[in-house]
């Protein structure tokens, strides 16, 4: 299959990196903002309450309320607290600032963008839209009836997260799919954490025929449609939906960059996946991920009463951790567990695909070691007794911070079971899996008052001899890493939406 190519040409190696050492091009950065000119800009009310349902609650399930009756205040509210601006970082050499969002990105570089279908929204125009996080604004780019056997004709509202991978690839290469595939996990549970947040559940549908997705939304021909994410709930202010027929608002995407450096095994992997409305590219009848038992009971989860709104728009990736003798505690470490181990609502989410291991530094009543993480009945099994500290860095391409937090994960994704079930495209969903945990990783620690980052770059090899791992098991394709933050005085948030001029 083209995924195992895929892969193995992009695993990471002492060698691999010397032979591929790259020179950024800075004057051809992706423009991280993509604009549709000459279309209406509908506008978001400013400043939108913030959900005060504590954070951990909605990671255990929890729904909170809104009390917007009306679209627009109803849209912005969502979107304020899933895709906005969240923060401003100054870079002191050259005086620049860019943005920081409320879903996080590898890099920075921002790939996913968010289209959104409305059916019967109240005060809003039925239509497809494209949301500006620069301004906080829509961009409505058609108007009336979208309907399609592609997407759920029933939901009110409905996104199309599509990725941009020439953001990620201008950066890192081949590898990048990797890391917009994590990055469409981190984006969909950012929407569907806020949804629950104000009141709202989601599906998240990965089985839909591309190509009529992409006449559906007619994204700009860089974007490739990814997921699709439906929203049903009596929070959302509804009416009757309009039957007028579809008129498009043209409007043309602006370009990102001078020119888009083309990576064949990036396309031959994405048309692999690609699924067609003739067939599938599989049905999940494989055997379910192995189950088992640890050793080490986890005591009852940490409590935080800190709201979902404040942790979603302060959460950062921190860019170090503070070594030495800052700890975190067992229940720190089981609320951060517990909140990766609810099921994730999505079409190719019946069985789960990743198995979290984790290389604990330093957390209260936990030996040093690595150990297995078992969801069932919320048990670690210990793999390996001693200092991980070296190792965990090491891995993770000599970077300090994996060894400087508390705790550091490596997650490993069943490709195989994944393949076997849905062909080539069963390798988005486990780096869409893998990206959801990302995301829930990052809110439970900062509503426990720690930090956390994601980490894609690592000897992928090396991590499996290091776990003693059979690759038809199981194979990384994430590391993370949760402790207490390095400060980082460079950060201003932003605590209402305004227009960012980067």
């Amino acid at each position: 299959m083209r995924w195992r190519e895929y892969h193995e040409a992009t695993k990471h190696s002492v060698e691999s990196l010397r032979r591929a050492r790259r020179v950024l091009d800075w004057a051809n950065m992706p423009d991280p903002f993509r604009h549709y000119e000459g279309v209406p800009v509908l506008d978001l009310p400013a400043d939108p309450p913030a959900p005060e349902i504590p954070a951990i609650d909605v990671l255990q399930g929890a729904f909170g309320t809104t009390p917007a009756d009306d679209g627009p205040p109803f849209l912005s509210q969502l979107l304020f607290y899933s895709a906005a601006i969240s923060a401003s970082k100054l870079v002191p050499s050259t005086g620049d600032r860019y943005a920081l969002r409320v879903n996080p990105s590898s890099g920075n570089l921002h790939p996913t963008e968010f289209h959104f279908l409305t059916r019967g929204l109240k005060g809003w125009p039925d239509g497809m839209y494209h949301y500006d996080p620069s301004r906080h604004m829509a961009e409505q780019r058609g108007h009336g009836g979208f309907g399609t056997r592609a997407v759920d004709g029933s939901a009110p509202v409905v996104f199309v997260l599509t990725s941009i991978v020439w953001r990620e690839s201008w950066k890192y290469g081949e590898r990048a799919y990797r890391y917009c595939l994590h990055d469409i996990g981190h984006a969909w549970q950012a929407l569907a954490l806020s949804a629950r947040a104000i009141g709202c559940d989601s599906f998240a549908a990965g089985h839909f025929p591309d190509d009529e997705v992409v006449q559906l939304c007619r994204p700009s021909m860089d974007e490739w449609p990814m997921l699709i994410v439906s929203l049903h709930g009596k929070s959302i202010p509804v009416r009757e939906a309009a039957t007028s027929k579809t008129v498009w608002l043209g409007g043309r995407p602006n370009q990102l960059s001078k020119e888009a450096i083309a990576h064949p095994l990036i396309d031959s992997l994405h048309l692999a996946t690609k699924r067609s409305s003739r067939g599938s590219s599989g049905t999940s009848t494989d055997e379910a991920a192995p189950t088992g038992s640890g050793e080490i009971k986890l005591p009852s989860p940490a409590s935080s009463t800190r709201g979902f709104g404040e942790v979603a728009r302060m959460r950062r990736s921190a860019l170090d951790f503070l070594g030495g003798k800052p700890s975190m505690s067992l229940a720190q470490l089981s609320a951060i567990l517990a909140a990766t181990a609810k099921p994730l609502s999505a079409d190719f989410a019946a069985t789960r695909f990743i198995q979290l291991y984790l290389y604990a530094h330093r957390v209260d009543g936990l030996q040093p070691g690595v150990y297995r993480f078992w969801p069932e009945c919320a048990e670690l099994e210990q793999v390996q007794a001693g200092d991980q500290r070296v190792a965990a860095a090491g891995l993770s391409l000599g970077q300090d911070l994996a060894g400087n937090s508390c705790v550091t994960f490596s997650m490993i994704g069943d490709l195989d079971r994944a393949a076997r079930s849905y062909g080539d495209r069963g390798y988005r969903y486990v780096h869409f899996e893998a990206g959801a945990i990302g995301h829930r990783f990052y809110l439970a620690a900062e509503a426990l008052g720690l930090g956390a980052t994601g980490i894609g770059a690592f000897y992928d090899d090396e991590v499996h001899r290091h776990l003693n791992l059979v690759l038809s098991r199981g194979q990384v394709v994430y590391h993370f890493a949760i402790g207490h933050p390095v400060p980082d005085p460079r950060v201003s948030a932003f605590n209402e939406p305004q227009e960012i001029t980067w």
